[in-house]
């Protein structure tokens, strides 16, 4: 990355810059225009930062951290953490992020950041993922990571997190947006994710070192998720979910948006749903992006018409007897059920129920996903 072979002082102003809150790129582009070079309109006088449009408050804060603030430090913290500053002047800026209406004039890169991650997703969802949520999002997210598409997501629980692990175990790269210096890690408790993530992709924040994830930087840090992308899929999300902040910041950038639609009883599903009815492009496969997305996405290889291992299908399987048909009539891919409730439901004796059950695991029409829950296997997940 370019960006890293710049002079000492250059990288020094730019991170003073991006010290004060309210200070955007508009604001260093008129300075820029004025003199130049960002080492000239670091040193600039009170008046030309007043006529270059930046309010009173954030003068008067620059000129207290350009008496304060020690750049070198963070400059040595930054080569110790081995994260990589990019400027927006910088030509490995991104170039899709460079083109929204309120772009980062400064971004920290933990690990690599490529050319070739422009070729990019957003995903996104809420963070109490159903058993639904979760198996949509790898059976989505898995063949196009495996394909050559960059999958960027922000890093939190639930389906955040499984987007970013789904595209690593096929072996893709992904990006995580953080809401804080990248010093920092939010949740904390995905340190190990985010470790993997630096080593198949890079961790990115535009918030100097230091920066907790304070509640107001999640809406500026979802801009960057859609910004970097050329779409975002939202894979489940209520009605007041902070994901939809992510499709209001795609909406505004032109990107496209995409939802995987869901069960009209679950309030996991209102979001998505409102947002198919509003025009998103209803999305139960990697195909439905790539039909949208032909133009813009290039991949590393083809779409199979037809996973080689596809399990067999629960809609097209024909039960072997009556109890198996009992069985699933009971099961569905919304939400797992303990093996208590399959023989309430069922009618049956718990023992032919967990007969039963395991014949239909090993056939792969049933999984478990927790302690004795199962649910209907997706074809082909």
């Amino acid at each position: 990355m370019k960006a890293v072979n710049l002079p000492a002082e250059t990288l020094q102003s730019w991170l003073g810059f991006n010290q004060v809150r309210g200070i955007r790129w508009l604001h260093i582009s008129a300075l820029l225009a004025h003199f130049g070079a960002i080492e000239a309109a670091w040193r600039a006088p009170r008046e030309v930062f007043r006529s270059a449009g930046i309010p009173s408050q954030s003068v008067e804060a620059l000129l207290h951290i350009r008496q304060t603030y020690n750049a070198e430090a963070d400059l040595r913290a930054l080569d110790q953490l081995h994260v990589q500053l990019l400027p927006i002047t910088a030509p490995d800026y991104p170039p899709l992020l460079r083109q929204i209406a309120d772009p980062p004039p400064l971004l920290y890169v933990r690990g690599s950041l490529q050319a070739a991650d422009q070729n990019a997703l957003g995903v996104v969802g809420t963070r109490n993922a159903t058993e639904y949520g979760k198996r949509m999002t790898t059976h989505i997210v898995e063949p196009l990571a495996a394909r050559g598409v960059i999958i960027i997501s922000g890093l939190a629980h639930g389906i955040d997190t499984l987007a970013h692990q789904s595209a690593l175990r096929v072996g893709g790269r992904t990006i995580a947006i953080l809401p804080c210096g990248v010093d920092r890690l939010y949740p904390s408790d995905n340190g190990a994710l985010a470790a993997q993530i630096v080593a198949q992709g890079c961790l990115i924040s535009e918030f100097p070192l230091g920066t907790k994830a304070d509640r107001h930087n999640f809406p500026q840090r979802n801009r960057l998720i859609s910004g970097m992308a050329h779409g975002v899929l939202i894979v489940e999300a209520g009605e007041k979910s902070g994901a939809l902040i992510t499709v209001d910041c795609a909406l505004e950038q032109g990107r496209e948006v995409f939802a995987v639609p869901g069960n009209a009883l679950s309030p996991a599903s209102n979001g998505t749903n409102a947002l198919i009815r509003n025009g998103a492009t209803l999305t139960t496969t990697a195909s439905d992006i790539l039909e949208v997305l032909a133009q813009q996405v290039a991949l590393s290889a083809p779409l199979p018409t037809a996973p080689a291992a596809m399990r067999p299908s629960p809609v097209q399987y024909t039960p072997a007897d009556a109890q198996e048909a009992a069985v699933l009539r009971c099961l569905g891919i919304e939400q797992a059920l303990h093996i208590d409730e399959i023989v309430r439901h069922s009618g049956l004796a718990a023992s032919h129920v967990g007969a039963v059950l395991t014949v239909l695991e090993v056939k792969g029409i049933v999984c478990q996903t927790g302690a004795q829950c199962y649910s209907l296997a997706l074809a082909g997940s």
